[in-house]
């Protein structure tokens, strides 16, 4: 069912230092609320900088909708120490505001109430506006309150040059890319454990569905819960945060340059159903153009390939120029069991998966693969605690215990977790494989599990208030470990004054700033 890996762990085995030096980064979402849990309608608190230009702190789609960013660091304590202290920061700077511990929204009465990310008067911060009206326009605005965590990743230099034979990083480019294709390719087909594992949106309030369409069996509770018994992940179903317009472009990952094409060609595709929104209505923007994707970040896809961009560089450019760099993981919901959102057991695993993603053989995938690797993720996010749960794989008829499937899996990263324990002095990686292997022959230990039990007892929004405020005091509690007060002060005052050069340096009026983009 999984590929034999078992030539390639012997590599690694042999050649542990190749994977000394993982890099890192987290992207955490999570909404603004009030006390009683409604969504905050105040803007970016002035304290904590521009969001535009901050390094550390953002917004997302919302004005309401904050983003924290941790810097590449190959230490996944010290990146979860980062992360602490920027929660820990705003807290304090919230005032009587709360974070949303939860990936599905709070009660939002309604779309209304959700105000666009707000980025100054500069032409780029007037872009992104636009744009987030776009996903507005197209998706309406309660879908972009879905918060989620990015797990960005990047295999050490040594380990393709250990395992590749290239010499350096500009030469090997694109057996590097090649690499990391490899991974995406195995992560569509075996990614599927992240969500049973780790998926916690099993339920939503009932006010997200309303005025929506839906055949999926729902189960309702007194206090206003609306959840599927077996299910793990809602964020990742055709009611999370997904686009139909997308499902048929057909990009696959066999190589860079077609993956590159396929992108592109999607920012260029009028789409009806787009274009009878229009561009403008009484002189409003509605969207930055009537194409598939506005711009390719709006690509959703449960993994992504990197690369940092230079200025005025788009996504694909910067992959065309210097192939990729690393992979950036969209399949994780909000851990609602810490006040940031990750724990080091996930980021561990996630270590762990995503190597073996990279040693595991990966046949090219056509895009009717692609979307038969969807059936699968679909069974685990609607029904993946079901007993008796199968999978399949590709297209195949083929079917084996999603139990079988998973604990296979996990005797090949208790070898990959032996090699890494074996670099850092210590058993982490292989006590993260011992706890969460359990889950396959016990499903009642996955988050949406246990999350599910505590929603049905108290409801989302009673639980979501309780929590938040439990995580609130506690941050505001807890000391900075490695970020200063003073740096992130100075962050913040450096980030308005970066806004404001860009907003004094502007040559062309915003009118003219869409026609040069819209003729590249």
């Amino acid at each position: 069912m999984i590929p034999d890996v078992s030539k390639a762990l012997s590599w690694l085995e042999a050649h542990p230092q190749a994977v000394k030096g993982i890099c890192r980064g987290i992207e955490r979402e999570t909404l603004r609320v009030n006390p009683n849990g409604a969504l905050a309608t105040t803007g970016h608190p002035e304290s904590l900088g521009s969001a535009l230009t901050h390094n550390l702190i953002t917004t997302d789609f919302a004005e309401a909708l904050l983003e924290f960013i941790t810097p590449v660091d190959d230490s996944v304590e010290h990146t979860l120490q980062v992360l602490r202290d920027i929660h820990r920061h705003v807290a304090r700077e919230l005032g009587d505001e709360r974070m949303w511990p939860f990936s599905m929204p709070c009660f939002i009465d309604s779309a209304a109430d959700i105000e666009l990310a707000q980025y100054g008067t500069s032409n780029i911060g007037k872009l992104k506006t636009l744009y987030r009206q776009g996903l507005k326009s197209r998706y309406g605005a309660l879908m972009q309150t879905i918060s989620g965590i990015h797990y960005n990743f990047s295999l050490p230099l040594e380990f393709w040059q250990t395992r590749l034979g290239i010499s350096d990083a500009e030469s090997g480019k694109d057996a590097i890319s090649a690499g990391y294709l490899n991974v995406i390719r195995n992560y569509y087909r075996f990614g599927w454990v992240i969500p049973y594992l780790f998926g916690a949106s099993p339920a939503i309030c009932s006010s997200f569905i309303k005025g929506r369409e839906t055949n999926l069996p729902f189960e309702y509770t007194e206090n206003g819960l609306c959840y599927l018994p077996y299910a793990t992940s809602l964020r990742l179903s055709d009611l999370g945060y997904t686009s139909k317009s997308q499902s048929n472009l057909g990009i696959t990952f066999n190589d860079l340059e077609t993956y590159i094409a396929g992108v592109k060609r999607a920012t260029r595709t009028p789409w009806d159903e787009y274009a009878a929104i229009g561009l403008k209505k009484e002189g409003k923007y509605l969207q930055l153009n009537t194409n598939v994707l506005q711009i390719e970040n709006e690509l959703y896809a449960p993994i992504r390939p990197k690369r940092v961009t230079k200025s005025g560089e788009t996504p694909s450019d910067a992959l065309l120029r210097s192939g990729i760099q690393y992979v950036e993981v969209r399949s994780l919901d909000i851990n609602p069991f810490t006040p940031i959102g990750i724990d080091a057991s996930q980021a561990r695993f996630l270590d762990l998966f995503l190597i073996w993603c990279a040693l595991a053989d990966a046949p090219e995938m056509n895009s009717d693969e692609i979307r038969c690797t969807r059936q699968n993720w679909n069974r685990v996010i609607l029904e993946g605690r079901k007993p008796g749960q199968t999978i399949g794989i590709g297209c195949d008829d083929v079917r084996q215990p999603l139990d079988k499937v998973g604990k296979s899996l996990f005797a090949d990263l208790a070898r990959v977790a032996e090699v890494l324990d074996s670099q850092n002095g210590n058993r982490e990686y292989q006590d993260v494989c011992r706890e969460l292997v359990a889950a396959f022959d016990n499903p009642e230990l996955t988050y949406s599990a246990r999350i599910l039990k505590e929603m049905k007892a108290e409801g989302q929004g009673n639980l979501g208030v309780k929590w938040a405020d439990k995580y609130r005091q506690m941050l505001l509690d807890e000391p900075l470990e490695v970020l200063s007060e003073q740096e992130l002060a100075q962050e913040s005052e450096a980030s308005r004054l970066r806004q404001r050069d860009l907003e004094a340096n502007d040559k062309l009026s915003f009118e003219e700033y869409l026609a040069t983009l819209a003729g590249n």
